[in-house]
């Protein structure tokens, strides 16, 4: 959609996005794909909790000791071994790099107490 208006005497047109449609769940077609819904807060809540329960598995902690240390691209690798897929690897290196964060931060705050 695009929309004109005037600006210091000359027309000026802007693209402006009209709101996503939710898909069909057809397999073809403008809107196809999954219908799927947002992650509500007990979902986030249950998988946070197994997660401090349970811990990391073992390449999750290889993954956090190579954050570390500094070793990015060799981390990356190792997850990618594991998981399959490169977009798949970002996102866990991501999530390991955001938990050191946070511990560091932690570990911090209780050193100043």
């Amino acid at each position: 959609m695009k929309v004109s208006y005037f600006q210091c005497g000359a027309v000026s047109s802007v693209n402006v996005m009209a709101p996503k449609q939710p898909n069909t769940g057809l397999f073809v077609g403008l809107n196809r794909g999954h219908i799927v819904t947002k992650k509500d807060k007990r979902v986030s809540f249950v998988r946070s909790l197994i997660r401090k329960v349970a811990g990391f598995a073992p390449y999750e902690k290889r993954i956090t000791e190579l954050l570390k240390v500094g070793k990015d691209k060799l981390a990356l690798k190792v997850a990618k071994r594991k998981l399959g897929t490169h977009k798949r690897a970002k996102k866990k290196r991501e999530e390991m790099s955001s938990v050191l964060r946070k511990t560091r931060a932690g570990g911090v705050r209780e050193k100043k107490k």
